[in-house]
């Protein structure tokens, strides 16, 4: 039996639009394409962005699809168990460390730096706290990207099964980054390296809005002991303005009265062109068409 473990993970802040479903159908096809198993993951660790009821209509437009998981989904809600003790383990070992830095203390010590340019909406972080609170009250908690990252490995490397090889400094490029919120919550980062490796995750493939997340996932893996998938990073679905196409951005629920016709969408975004008469026929002849060309 092959040892391939897909997922795909939506954040359930609205239904599945196109864009979205590219990525489903790719990492669907890729688990089928080798023999493997694919998995539903329900990413609502973010609750004050999460829609009540867009869960189960994901759940629901995927099976319109036909892509149905082969195991019960996966609510990471339900898991503040399992991230509290990863997080508890990278403190003890000095990978991580709590801070009292608000938004605008960052932009502070950045421009007293002259350094106030911010990364894609984030600012990098100056390691305000990694030595101590001085006194003031804990609000997230950090990891420690200078602990390992800039001192012996300046840069993670890694390679893309589509982008091929991609590296990122991380001090530089992101800082120590939250891996608990101020508001409790717990974040994206650490989260998802935590269910990947209990659900076995030999294979991510998801969009390439998200390969900048990749290093910072790799370090987390590193520091856990735990092992690091393949990536895959599929095409984005564009908006009219030209950027990843959103809720944000006019994106629409999927029109699934004619889940064919959405399908045959989403596989050309992938540079699939599959001629088929019904949904069964279709997936058929896209997991060989996939096979043969990403596989």
């Amino acid at each position: 039996m092959s040892g391939y473990v897909g997922r795909f993970a939506p954040s359930p802040t609205g239904p599945l639009h196109a864009g979205s479903l590219v990525a489903a159908l790719a990492s669907w096809l890729d688990a089928r394409a080798h023999g493997g198993r694919w998995l539903v993951r329900i990413e609502d660790v973010d609750t004050p962005r999460c829609v009540p009821g867009a869960d189960r209509l994901i759940l629901a437009q995927l099976a319109a699809c036909g892509l149905v998981p082969d195991e019960e989904p996966l609510w990471q809600s339900a898991r503040g168990a399992l991230y509290q003790a990863a997080l508890e383990r990278l403190v003890a070992a000095g990978w991580a460390y709590p801070c009292a830095c608000t938004r605008s203390d960052i932009e502070r010590a950045l421009a007293a730096q002259g350094q106030a340019k911010p990364r894609g909406g984030e600012l990098v972080y100056p390691g305000t706290c990694r030595d101590g609170l001085q006194g003031r009250a804990a609000r997230a908690v950090r990891m420690r990207t200078s602990f390992v990252a800039c001192a012996d490995e300046p840069e993670i490397h890694w390679h893309d099964r589509r982008l091929g090889a991609q590296r990122q400094h991380l001090c530089e490029a992101v800082g120590d980054f939250v891996l608990k919120r101020a508001d409790g919550l717990w974040a994206y980062q650490l989260a998802v390296v935590v269910d990947d490796a209990a659900q076995g995750i030999s294979d991510v493939v998801r969009g390439e809005d998200l390969a900048d997340n990749t290093p910072r996932q790799i370090l987390l893996q590193r520091a856990l002991g735990v092992a690091t998938p393949r990536y895959l990073h599929t095409p984005l679905v564009l908006g009219a303005n030209g950027e990843k196409l959103s809720k944000q951005n006019g994106a629409t629920a999927l029109d699934l009265r004619d889940p064919l016709a959405a399908l045959r969408d989403a596989a050309s975004v992938l540079g699939l062109r599959i001629e088929a008469t019904d949904r069964p026929g279709f997936l058929a002849v896209a997991t060989e068409a996939w096979r043969r060309t990403v596989a």
